[in-house]
């Protein structure tokens, strides 16, 4: 179904890096969702008034909320296709993280109003009327909100789209909330036994965690996070097919919303090497991470010592030395100044985050090593953290 919905409205689908069709594939996402839910809404209220049961009334003001979402997310999609410009030069693919917070909010608030509205009702208990209609809405529900859930999540992933990905977590919470209001209604019919209050509870629980969820997800995205390993594994593959790159340190990501990816990093090169040479190798890394990746990259060229055996030597002590504090640790930008009374090392250390050691004791261990290797060895250090 999916599949084919999207060769019906959408041209060229394939071709999702232009901002029109990945346009189209979230004004599809979210015209499916609105249409969908507010069905779903109308019968599962109609089932719940009829029935007088505030689980199947809830979870129809819950599909209602949804449809409010699908509404944000389609304006989200409108808004973050427009170009860049003098206020925006990034562009305005972030405002999907916003849209995302709103689908957040709001889905914290149904869960919210529905765990109040069932907590009154264990204290205030009221019996349900069991109809066939309310079995046959519920069932049907499950099963529509499991394939949209599906939908969402397939678009979500083949755009790369944060608010869609949100949206189909919504939808599979949505699935599970129906299964546990058809079973109370169920557990009504067959027993007598009310269980819809504290049905209810546990529907408003999971809606509340499935909000707590993206909210937490879409907070990384706006705050920054670490890019995805498979965006630098692949600036690290296309640049090491140059073999005039000798290295790659102090590179940073950031990501200003889907298909915007701007990136830097350091390349070490042969110093020896004729600068219009290495620098024509540089264009051409940072043209293909463009064509092949879409990522706008500011590649830096660190040129090192390569002729010279005993600064290559040092180079390599140095390096078994830093490592050998924690393996963890890595050497880049080495260069050796010699003097009369001491000789200067000057490095940076690229330290991981997961490393909790402060600056200063990491530079005095390496330090003491490298001073025990040879007293007149005088350390200038950089920290790097990454």
């Amino acid at each position: 179904m999916t599949t084919l919905l999207c060769k019906l409205f959408i041209k060229n689908g394939d071709d999702i890096k232009r901002p029109e069709v990945r346009r189209a594939y979230g004004t599809l996402a979210s015209v499916v969702g609105i249409l969908v839910n507010l069905l779903l809404s109308f019968f599962k209220l109609l089932a719940g008034v009829l029935s007088g049961a505030i689980s199947v009334t809830a979870d129809g003001l819950n599909n209602l909320s949804d449809a409010g979402s699908q509404v944000v997310s389609l304006i989200s999609f409108k808004m973050s296709a427009k170009p860049a410009d003098r206020d925006h030069p990034f562009g305005h693919a972030r405002i999907e993280y916003v849209a995302s917070m709103i689908v957040s909010f709001l889905i914290l608030l149904v869960g919210f109003e529905l765990l109040k509205d069932s907590i009154a009702k264990i204290f205030n208990p009221q019996e349900t009327e069991v109809s066939l209609l309310t079995i046959i809405v519920l069932s049907v529900s499950v099963v529509v909100k499991l394939w949209l859930a599906i939908f969402n999540r397939t678009i979500g992933k083949r755009i790369g789209s944060s608010v869609i990905r949100a949206t189909a977590t919504d939808s599979l919470s949505d699935a599970v909330a129906t299964a546990a209001v058809l079973v109370a209604v169920l557990i009504a019919h067959f027993t007598g036994i009310y269980t819809d209050a504290y049905m209810g509870i546990a529907v408003g629980s999971l809606i509340f965690v499935a909000g707590i969820r993206i909210l937490n997800d879409t907070k990384n995205s706006i705050l920054g996070s670490a890019p995805e390993p498979e965006v630098v594994e692949g600036i690290v593959a296309i640049t090491k097919e140059y073999p005039e790159v000798l290295g790659i340190h102090d590179m940073v990501v950031h990501n200003y919303g889907p298909g915007n990816t701007i990136a830097s990093f350091h390349a070490e090169v042969d110093g020896s090497v004729n600068a219009f040479i290495t620098h024509d190798v540089i264009d051409t890394v940072e043209r293909r991470l463009w064509q092949e990746m879409s990522v706008r990259a500011t590649v830096h060229m660190d040129p090192i010592v390569t002729d010279d055996e005993r600064v290559s030597a040092l180079r390599d002590t140095v390096r078994e030395a830093v490592q050998g504090i924690d393996e963890r640790l890595g050497i880049h930008d080495f260069r050796f100044v010699e003097g009369k009374t001491h000789s200067n090392l000057i490095f940076d250390v690229s330290v991981p985050f997961e490393i909790k050691d402060s600056d200063d004791e990491i530079k005095r261990a390496i330090s003491l090593r490298l001073s025990e290797l040879d007293p007149n060895y005088f350390a200038v250090i950089t920290v790097d953290r990454q």
